[in-house]
């Protein structure tokens, strides 16, 4: 405490300073943990996957994530990928099982998919503009494959089955912010899965087989979509 002009002024010493500065910085960093760790999201995502038994077809996802910091987030996703398309595995096996016979062959491997696989999504982002990033990110999970397909003794007739297996996806992309609390993004992953289930049959000798049909659901994935902040 000083006096100047019959007036007592108030002044902090160096030493009282610092310590009121570390409290302030203290009290900052305590603020900040309560606001990380309310920042969730919502995405949508649309684009193509080119699973190996199934070809290229539309996928639709959406997933909701945690952060923890600015930089991390963890969250689930869940997408539907769907393809109609001969197998061609199937066709193969027809040829040599009753020798060539291209259109009931073919129409042995008329198969119609329902692919669902749901994760746990972690995400790492990489700050590249204060509107922009690029991040990676890797899931675990498991599938679950709903599919039409014709009988193989009796291509005629219809069947449906079930199969799951448990997958997982890595993958970079990349954000751009357009508001506050939205923002547009683009991402390429590559997917793991590969569901079956075992049936039995009749070779050309009239011997019972058991066959295991193996639905290979590994691929490319490229999407694009929009993030919802809240």
């Amino acid at each position: 405490m000083m006096y100047y002009g019959g007036t007592s002024i108030a002044y902090i010493r160096p030493k009282d300073y610092e310590e009121s500065m570390k409290k302030y910085v203290l009290f900052l960093m305590l603020l900040q943990i309560p606001v990380f760790s309310q920042w969730n999201t919502s995405a949508i995502k649309l684009g193509a996957f080119s699973p190996s038994s199934a070809g290229t077809g539309f996928i639709v996802g959406y997933e909701g994530s945690h952060f923890f910091d600015p930089q991390f987030s963890f969250g689930w996703s869940i997408d539907w990928y769907h393809s109609n398309y001969t197998d061609a595995t199937v066709v193969n096996n027809a040829n040599n099982l009753y020798g060539t016979s291209g259109s009931t062959n073919e129409l042995r491997a008329r198969t119609n998919i329902h692919d669902f696989p749901i994760m746990a999504i972690g995400t790492v982002r990489f700050p590249v503009t204060p509107l922009s990033d690029i991040y990676a990110f890797g899931g675990l999970g498991a599938e679950v494959l709903f599919v039409d397909y014709n009988n193989f003794d009796t291509p005629s007739q219809s069947d449906f089955k079930t199969a799951f297996d448990f997958n997982w996806r890595i993958g970079v992309g990349a954000t751009y912010g357009f508001g506050k609390k939205s923002e547009v993004f683009g991402e390429l992953a590559y997917h793991y899965s590969a569901p079956s289930w075992t049936y039995d049959g009749y070779d050309v000798n009239g011997n019972k087989v058991t066959y295991e049909r193996v639905f290979d659901m590994s691929g490319i994935m490229l999407r694009v979509g929009v993030r919802f902040y809240y």
